[in-house]
């Protein structure tokens, strides 16, 4: 199985590790430095109509778009997001090899819910960021492809070089216990383990949702959260008012009924994790 890594950032390069050694991976980049062995490094870029063409010629069986922008402006989402869904649908419906399922990384930024309201993939989508809307339009040009074509949203991502929540924690900033400020979080070693399982399912010929929203099994408020990661890091914690954005706590109920098992069902023990190699 021939599998087109589009974008071979960090999720992207913990894919191999949770799938067979018969798959063959291709990881395309504007830089493919320091990929790992288990990665074919391709130079191009998503929005390069032409270069997608070419590369389309390789013949894969699967895509899957992990994209991240250069910058964190409606210009760097626009491009990072919208630009190279659009460029990416048209190359995959031009190609005469086309590939027998398309995983498309987006975000749960793009609902608007607050007030602790939970969602699922049958919430609307209505986006109240610029980076939410971006992913929102992105993922219409991607649903609309001649092929089994799945959206995989996931919530914060945390894990090895994510640690920006333990650097605050660290630096002794709390939340104030109300409002509620819900958190929803997922490791990368599951988001990696999402993506691959959702392969396996298609080769398996197992029906796909076209939408899974990736989140571990307890939201948290950022109160309870980070006072349990003050404990463990032995700090002390003064709370600071933020404005408050849009807080809703995500169900990962139907990746669960896929068969799906968390790696790290829930923040502690993949904060613990992370926890220990800090100690270390």
């Amino acid at each position: 199985m021939k599998i087109l890594l589009a974008g071979s950032g960090d999720i992207a390069q913990r894919i191999p590790s949770k799938m067979t050694s018969q798959e063959q991976f291709f990881g395309l980049k504007r830089h493919p430095k320091n990929l790992p062995n288990d990665i074919i490094p391709l130079i191009g870029d998503l929005t390069d109509a032409d270069c997608l063409d070419l590369l389309f010629l390789e013949g894969f069986d699967v895509v899957v778009a992990t994209l991240t922008p250069d910058s964190a402006t409606e210009e760097g989402y626009q491009k990072a997001y919208v630009d190279a869904a659009a460029t990416l649908s048209l190359a995959i419906k031009n190609a005469d090899h086309k590939p027998k399922l398309v995983i498309w990384v987006s975000s749960t930024s793009v609902y608007g819910q607050s007030a602790g309201s939970w969602v699922d993939e049958d919430s609307l989508a209505k986006p109240v960021s610029f980076s939410g809307r971006a992913l929102l339009q992105a993922e219409q040009h991607m649903v609309a492809l001649p092929c089994t074509t799945v959206v995989v949203r996931f919530s914060g991502i945390y894990g090895p070089g994510r640690t920006r929540l333990l650097d605050q924690v660290l630096a002794g900033v709390g939340r104030a216990a109300q409002p509620e400020q819900w958190s929803n979080r997922i490791h990368s070693e599951d988001c990696a383990g999402v993506i691959a399982h959702l392969i396996r399912l298609n080769e398996k010929q197992v029906p796909l949702s076209t939408l899974y929203l990736a989140t571990d099994c307890e939201p948290v408020t950022q109160y309870e959260l980070r006072g349990w990661l003050a404990a463990h890091l032995d700090v002390s914690l003064v709370e600071k008012y933020t404005k408050q954005r849009s807080s809703r706590r995500c169900s990962n109920k139907k990746l669960l009924d896929s068969g799906y098992r968390f790696i790290f069902p829930t923040y502690r023990e993949g904060y613990l994790a992370l926890i220990e190699q800090l100690k270390e």
